[in-house]
């Protein structure tokens, strides 16, 4: 047996990926004239044969079989040049359009990495998912123009250009994801709403696809989004989101509690479904009858009775807590706390001995409890069942490669090939965490405002966004700017 395979030092591009899997060999880099092949028991001896007469001179070195199929998947899903192939991609399709090719059907499940589809704007689209997923892109965007279609990628939080095809393709690939979505592609008029489920080297990929019609010309053209949902990634527990010692500490006290509020708070795409998700992963779903409420379910939970929301046919969410309120929950999740009617709701099963972790859209951990009491909740229910507030947003982190140190000891993004040229690769969290002691418990059932609220949090250890920040400055993971961008209200 010799060392696992280096993923940097792969040639995804000498072998393709079906006849990698199913040989079991992975080819290196070449060494001068010679490829190094990774092989197991399972590689049959004419797999090996056919790589000598494509490749010339290779070297074996032998692993074990679940080493190689774990390698083989991890390598031709981080593979790189998505920009050049997806460009490459795109100006092939402009000269080979074919739209009878898009009214194929798709099977429900596919693995992107097998698709074999010579049509040219289904492998565009394939190359665009498949590279989104590799990239840990959370949307894709489909924007059309006067002269042209616009592909951009967000990463990390921010929005970047991937590919610019040119106009006349935007409707042929708005009608290919409404095709892979059951949409009805006839439908330009309307939003439309659907689902896709891929396999990405095996990895199970959910994606969310919301149609628009923009623009006033006779040809509707529409825009469309595309959010994907790593079903692995929802596998998080919280020890991995970010959070310090003590303020883990206090939150897994808070969530363990046998009944009460436990509110979590941030704009969109700040982590706070994610966090649910973590929280209710440290629950014992064996003992407790754990239910949610959400819109959408981002991630199927083992053990967890998870409720979709459908306002087309009134089920809203205080529709299906009603319903939950009957179905003998211990802890129920809410995906968002939207109306008063909801609110209402959920402070009222608080109270009669069940836990509530719910989400709800506001800038820090006090403004929550002034947005609940705007929303028409009585002081007095809040003062009784509010345990506690976490705020949160989500700080890139700086690339390791190309990240520069100043006189001071702080760091600071530069840009580098690893991160795209953007300082900055992956993220994470930091918190606000407001625990409800009986000082504070007293200002909200005598309606004290937000400063009053934010001192007393503040006396009882709490610390805001920005001063949780510090830590990651200090330990060189992230910068000042970007601790200051994400905390500015």
């Amino acid at each position: 047996m010799t060392t696992t395979p280096s993923i940097s030092n792969i040639a995804t591009r000498e072998v393709p990926y079906t006849f990698a899997r199913d040989h079991h060999v992975l080819v290196g880099q070449a060494d001068g004239a010679v490829h190094k092949v990774w092989f197991s028991e399972a590689t049959p001896v004419l797999a090996i044969a056919e790589l000598q007469r494509a490749l010339g001179m290779i070297r074996l070195e032998r692993v074990g079989k679940t080493e190689l199929e774990q390698a083989i998947s991890q390598a031709y899903a981080r593979q790189d040049g998505s920009t050049s192939a997806m460009a490459m991609v795109a100006s092939e399709v402009e000269g080979l359009l074919d739209l009878s090719q898009l009214m194929q059907d798709v099977p429900e499940l596919e693995d992107l990495l097998e698709a074999e589809d010579d049509a040219p704007i289904i492998r565009l689209i394939n190359a665009l998912l498949t590279q989104a997923a590799r990239e840990g892109a959370s949307d894709i965007h489909l924007e059309p123009f006067e002269t042209e279609s616009v592909v951009r990628f967000r990463v990390d939080g921010t929005l970047r250009d991937v590919v610019r095809p040119r106009r006349q393709l935007h409707a042929a690939l708005i009608s290919r994801i409404k095709i892979m979505a059951n949409l009805d592609i006839a439908e330009k008029r309307l939003p439309q709403d659907g689902r896709i489920a891929l396999r990405v080297a095996g990895r199970p990929v959910d994606v969310r696809v919301s149609t628009l019609p923009v623009g006033n010309s006779a040809s509707q053209p529409e825009r469309a989004v595309l959010r994907l949902l790593d079903k692995e990634a929802g596998r998080l527990n919280l020890t991995g989101l970010g959070m310090d010692t003590a303020t883990l500490a206090s939150f897994d006290q808070l969530i363990k509690q046998p009944h009460g509020i436990v509110l979590v708070t941030g704009p969109t795409g700040s982590g706070k479904t994610t966090t649910l998700y973590a929280a209710l992963s440290r629950l014992d779903a064996g003992t407790t009858n754990i239910l949610t409420v959400e819109d959408p379910i981002e991630y199927e939970l083992q053990g967890i009775g998870q409720t979709q929301v459908n306002a087309r046919i009134g089920m809203s969410f205080a529709a299906a807590l009603r319903a939950i309120l009957r179905q003998d929950p211990d802890v129920i999740m809410i995906g968002e706390i939207r109306d008063l009617e909801t609110a209402q709701i959920a402070v009222q099963a608080s109270l009669t001995g069940h836990l509530v972790l719910a989400t709800l859209h506001t800038n820090d951990a006090v403004s929550a409890v002034t947005r609940l009491a705007d929303m028409g909740v009585e002081p007095f229910l809040l003062s009784s069942s509010f345990l506690g507030v976490v705020a949160q947003r989500l700080v890139r982190k700086l690339c390791p490669e190309c990240k520069r140190v100043d006189t001071h000891g702080e760091y600071h993004p530069v840009g580098c090939a690893a991160c795209g040229q953007t300082g900055y690769q992956g993220r994470t969290g930091i918190y606000e965490l407001m625990t409800v002691n009986e000082i504070l418990r007293n200002k909200i059932h005598d309606q004290s405002g937000e400063p009053a609220l934010r001192e007393a949090a503040k006396s009882a250890g709490m610390k805001n966004l920005r001063e949780d920040g510090e830590r990651w400055i200090a330990a060189g993971l992230t910068s000042r700017e970007e601790v200051v961008r994400v905390t500015r209200d």
